[in-house]
């Protein structure tokens, strides 16, 4: 039998054991897996749909009436000078870190399909632009955890990426090449306001649609591990923060708040599943992504290994 044969046939037996074990779970805890879906569909109302379809809409227009390069134009001598970006790549690292996760994957993905930045300069800006918002770091994690001073989690959670993405682009620009040159050809005339609000408007209620999706089972996947109540405290949470971070932080941040620091960064499996629904249309892969978040996490989690803000 050929390796490749007999390692897919291992594949789909390990996925039939998960799946018949998941169903097992769900029809013998009913109630339980009614309740963990119902928390990730109320997190997913009450927290992501305030907080990222009013940008992924507006983001979404600027990008389809090419306007993204004349909104990061203030900003972008600066951000040239320190991450070697395009116009639109200033605009990514702006509204990514802003906006809050997933809104730096979807972003890079509508400009990378709309060839306004190159492969090369998407990768890069998708290693460090992809992270847990500010609102969503002070409106949610920032009560759940019981902050009182969270300026300084604040500038570990932020300042890390922001200097890995300093580090990333400048060994990348040693190298022969342009990361922010685009494809050759004048730009495509920007869609008239109505049609642009239109496509946005249902661009957004898709991705929207599928971020909650994602959350819902991943947060249902939480079930998992009920036989197991016998496990060490530390272990169960950190599977609910690895799994699904939103429903991680309501479940242990009281009790972990550091393990939730620490964790942030990564963003837990939902997250990834996020990401590659956000860049699937893309040729970009999500291994060099995984890479790069497992590198910010370690740095984080060297942060406050020797450090205690609080």
């Amino acid at each position: 039998m050929k390796p490749n044969i007999f390692i897919n046939r291992v594949k789909q037996g390990v996925y039939t054991a998960v799946g018949i074990y998941l169903i097992i779970v769900l029809l013998a805890f009913p109630a339980l897996s009614l309740e963990y879906a119902s928390k990730g569909l109320v997190l997913w109302f009450e927290k992501m749909i305030p907080t990222l379809l009013p940008f992924m809409i507006l983001s979404g227009i600027m990008i389809r009436m090419n306007l993204t390069h004349k909104c990061a134009g203030v900003f972008h001598p600066l951000f040239h000078f320190l991450y070697g970006t395009s116009p639109n790549g200033t605009y990514t690292i702006l509204m990514g870190f802003l906006c809050g996760f997933p809104m730096g994957a979807r972003i890079v993905g509508e400009l990378l399909e709309a060839g306004k930045i190159t492969r090369r300069e998407g990768s890069l800006l998708l290693s460090f632009c992809n992270n847990i918002g500010p609102i969503y770091f002070l409106s949610f994690v920032v009560p759940v955890l019981g902050l009182r001073r969270p300026l300084l989690p604040f500038g570990i959670m932020y300042g890390i990426p922001l200097l890995y993405g300093l580090a990333v682009m400048r060994l990348v620009k040693r190298n022969p090449g342009n990361i922010s040159s685009v494809k050759d050809g004048a730009p495509a005339p920007g869609m008239p306001l109505a049609a642009a609000v239109d496509a946005s408007v249902i661009s957004g209620l898709t991705g929207i649609g599928k971020l909650g999706g994602y959350m819902v089972f991943f947060n249902l996947l939480n079930i998992a591990f009920v036989p197991f109540e016998t496990l060490p405290p530390v272990l169960l949470r950190f599977y609910n923060c690895i799994l699904e971070i939103t429903s991680g932080i309501d479940r242990c941040g009281h009790s972990n708040p550091y393990l939730v620091l620490i964790l942030l960064p990564f963003g837990g499996f939902s997250c990834f599943a996020q990401t590659y629904s956000m860049i699937q249309h893309t040729n970009l892969s999500l291994r060099p992504y995984l890479f790069h978040k497992l590198a910010q996490t370690g740095l984080t989690a060297l942060c406050y290994l020797l450090w205690h803000p609080f």
